[in-house]
């Protein structure tokens, strides 16, 4: 059993990638300073506390484990964060990023899984993105995440380091056997926060903007289930240990909600109305944002499986009741 290591493994996306790589016969070597994470998430291999700072860190667990791969989800994510604040972006996504691929390849470890962002490819309406469609990052989130993937590139270049990295948009739902499921604090993420407003535990859901040019004035987004996704973050690992070469994929159903949409879907599975208010927009959101997936469909053979809106909204409910790591 070959050790990965998956930083931001205490996190939502990554403690999913952590089930996922256990019951794909893998031992996940969660790397997570908890800044963000849970302790309680770590159910499927060994918790190494550090970040990403902290290169003598990643020296010591680089050599406690030898691991095969490293699945990269550490990272700052919140487009308004990032309007107000870029150098905390820029600091910690893109210089963590820095001295982890530096102690991968110290250690000779050169198969990376990152974990990239559709935002890269920044506003671009009525296209369903490809691998191939222009970068022009709206904010410091995905301009961070856009930088990470050229370090790979040079890293490539100059070490010989592998990677596949994946570039997707929303993340929804939740573990369906409930091990683990979606949890920050605060809450920033749409369907999380219309659970908490349909249960009391925030006055309302704020929609960011209602003048948007879409069929109903909001937004437009993709999303995919957290499980879909990881599924396809362990078949990205098992194509660079077959020796295959680097390669950009995007993850998507190439369908998009809208805000207003998400919130009916929402009332339809829990049988409850969404109390929410409309406010202004905020800096850095784009229209729509929808992507495609055919490259990973047809060479890593992944399809997603659940990530139907009534499916994912069901799952995050599901967790949401169990009061998750609380």
């Amino acid at each position: 059993m070959a050790h990965v290591l998956v930083t931001g493994g205490a996190g939502y996306i990554g403690a999913h990638a952590c089930k996922a790589l256990a019951r794909a016969g893998h031992v996940p070597v969660c790397y997570d300073n908890l800044s963000t994470g849970w302790a309680e998430a770590v159910k499927f291999g060994p918790l190494e506390r550090g970040d990403l700072a902290d290169r003598a860190r990643l020296d010591a667990v680089f050599a406690a484990y030898r691991p095969v791969g490293v699945m990269h989800f550490a990272a700052f994510s919140q487009v308004g964060e990032a309007m107000r604040d870029p150098g905390k972006y820029w600091r910690n996504n893109v210089g963590g990023s820095l001295t982890l691929i530096e102690a991968a390849v110290a250690a000779g470890c050169l198969n990376m899984v990152f974990s990239s962002t559709c935002a890269v490819y920044g506003d671009q309406d009525g296209v369903t993105l490809d691998e191939d469609s222009a970068q022009a990052p709206l904010n410091a989130y995905g301009a961070s995440k856009r930088a990470i993937e050229d370090m790979l590139r040079d890293f490539e270049a100059s070490h010989g380091l592998k990677s596949v990295i994946f570039r997707y948009f929303n993340v929804a739902g939740a573990d369906p056997e409930g091990e683990v499921g979606e949890a920050h604090d605060p809450e920033t993420h749409l369907i999380p926060v219309m659970l908490e407003a349909i249960e009391g535990k925030r006055p309302a859901l704020t929609i960011h903007g209602t003048d948007y040019p879409t069929p109903d004035g909001t937004c437009i987004r993709d999303y995919i289930h957290v499980s879909d996704l990881v599924a396809a973050h362990v078949l990205g690992l098992d194509w660079l240990l077959a020796g295959k070469g680097s390669r950009v994929f995007n993850l998507g159903t190439g369908t998009g909600y809208s805000v207003r949409q998400v919130i009916e879907a929402s009332h339809a599975v829990t049988n409850r109305p969404v109390p929410y208010s409309e406010g202004p927009r905020r800096g850095g959101d784009a229209v729509r944002l929808v992507s495609g997936s055919a490259r990973a469909e047809t060479e890593l053979g992944w399809a997603p499986e659940r990530s139907d809106l009534p499916t994912m909204i069901q799952d995050a409910w599901k967790w949401f009741q169990s009061d998750g790591y609380r």
